[in-house]
């Protein structure tokens, strides 16, 4: 017999070998509701086997950063967690030498929300569970209002205090100020953000086209680091975090 055929042959009748006889007859599910009732009872087995673990992540987790005054969460178009993060990182410029007249941070790194009263390394770990670095770029005014444009298209993203954009229902720029001053598309705008946005990611490739970036790559220089420097400066001061809607981005109804 023709040895081609032969393994032919003999491919076949593994295939059929293979074959299963069991047919898929039907699909159920079910849902399991994980609520307080499984802390009303906890298991003891496994709370005791938890036990170790839980003390060591309590002990990373728990310290207090500082103290929010009243609970924040991002949306769009602008909300006092978005406006707040923004804020940061222009506070923090001086650290690095730097003087933005501009912070944005964008609504997609903000992973949660925060709650009135202490806050915790955790928390701004839920925030911010990124490796996500301050960076600073130099922007023209034209590539500003492009980079302007980009978020309005987006329904809006955190920007700094002194920023006022005003956009309509479908995504357009109708004004952009920022300090009171509109946009001069000739001069230069300093800018402080994150070094995931520089690559001009979530939407607002503007970015790419900065230039003279800092973008310090050091493990500090996180924004979850920055941001914790923040509540603990304040708390030092005996203050609270706070950060309202005040009009940095408006929809134009």
């Amino acid at each position: 017999m023709n040895k081609k055929l032969l393994l032919l042959l003999s491919v076949g009748m593994l295939l059929a070998s293979c074959r299963s006889h069991y047919q898929l007859a039907s699909v159920e599910r079910t849902r399991i509701v994980m609520d307080i009732r499984y802390d009303r009872q906890p298991d003891e087995e496994a709370a005791t086997f938890l036990a170790p673990y839980k003390h060591q992540v309590d002990s990373v987790m728990g310290p207090v950063m500082g103290f929010a005054a009243r609970n924040m969460a991002a949306e769009r178009p602008e909300s006092n967690l978005s406006n707040l993060l923004s804020d940061i990182l222009v506070w923090a410029a001086a650290d690095y030498g730097e003087k933005p007249v501009l912070g944005i941070y964008n609504m997609g790194g903000i992973r949660a929300s925060l709650t009135k009263g202490e806050v915790t390394y955790g928390d701004v770990l839920d925030i911010a569970p990124f490796e996500n670095k301050i960076a600073f770029t130099t922007l023209t005014g034209e590539t500003l209002l492009e980079l302007f444009r980009q978020i309005a298209h987006r329904g809006g993203e955190g920007v700094s205090h002194g920023c006022e954009l005003v956009i309509s229902r479908d995504g357009q720029l109708l004004s952009a100020r920022l300090h009171g001053q509109e946009i001069d598309p000739q001069a230069d705008y300093r800018v402080t953000t994150i070094d995931y946005l520089l690559g001009g990611n979530d939407g607002m490739p503007a970015f790419k086209k900065g230039r003279d970036v800092n973008s310090p790559q050091e493990t500090r220089n996180n924004s979850r680091f920055i941001i914790m420097n923040y509540f603990k400066q304040k708390a030092a001061k005996g203050e609270v975090v706070d950060a309202q809607v005040e009009g940095r981005i408006v929809v134009k109804k």
